[in-house]
């Protein structure tokens, strides 16, 4: 019997990183989830892909700390071991994160080295330790956002670091072409989740307004977002590589 490939997913206790869990699941994809507080919820995400058939385990992992990586590598092994019966995943998917709304000119010091730690740093040697622990011929698949295209004022510094991801990832695919390891970055655009307190979701007024800038005319969905992560890590999409693809129903076009 073949083995099940394996995906990485950060942040995958709730919102887009659950959706994107469970979704791979669906392709027949065994799945480690990290989850950074909300043990309750990932353990509801294991259950729900174990009711898919597929093995699942939930890791805690805060990625604002890179002295977590090695530690959570070990846990990772273990448990590739132990549950899977496997030495290497397959997909790595770059989703934890934490969202910040503040003008650049009110911008803080401390909330500039946040938002570097959790989405630049983070993804960057995360990705990096990971590595000898991805199967050649496999997949990273970094998210970004849909505010690297477009403009909204309060997001200038959290957009910026998402630009540096888009560019590192064109230089990972580059780097890391002669292992066959495709990375590309998936921007969502607005999408109905808690992330930044919901707003997006939970604000009527935001809402419209990003609804009526919309070539579709709605806001985003989290289904809207896990079908293409998951597609990503299907053999259809072995020759997409360094590509960014923004899924946000035609935003501000």
């Amino acid at each position: 019997m073949a083995q099940n490939k394996i995906a990485l997913v950060t942040g995958g206790s709730r919102g887009l990183g659950r959706n994107m869990a469970i979704k791979i699941a669906q392709k027949g994809i065994d799945v480690i989830i990290t989850y950074n507080s909300q043990q309750e919820e990932a353990a509801a995400v294991v259950k729900e892909i174990e009711k898919q058939g597929q093995k699942a385990v939930a890791l805690q992992l805060n990625v604002a700390e890179v002295k977590n990586f090695a530690p959570f590598i070990t846990q990772v092994a273990a448990a590739l071991k132990d549950t899977f019966q496997a030495e290497k995943i397959d997909f790595l998917i770059n989703n934890a994160g934490t969202a910040l709304y503040a003008p650049f000119a009110e911008t803080t010091e401390e909330q500039l080295d946040a938002m570097v730690a959790i989405h630049f740093k983070a993804p960057f040697f995360l990705t990096q330790q990971v590595l000898p622990h991805i199967a050649d011929g496999g997949s990273i698949i970094n998210i970004s956002s849909g505010l690297t295209r477009l403009s909204y004022p309060g997001s200038s510094t959290y957009a910026s670091m998402k630009t540096a991801i888009e560019t590192l990832t064109r230089y990972q695919a580059k780097e890391l072409g002669d292992r066959r390891i495709r990375v590309n970055v998936v921007a969502p655009g607005a999408i109905e989740t808690d992330f930044g307190g919901g707003r997006v979701r939970d604000n009527r007024d935001i809402n419209d307004h990003i609804a009526s800038l919309t070539a579709l005319g709605r806001v985003g969905l989290p289904d809207d977002i896990g079908g293409v992560v998951a597609f990503l890590c299907t053999e259809d999409a072995r020759w997409i590589n360094a590509q960014r693809i923004e899924v946000s129903g035609g935003q501000m076009l």
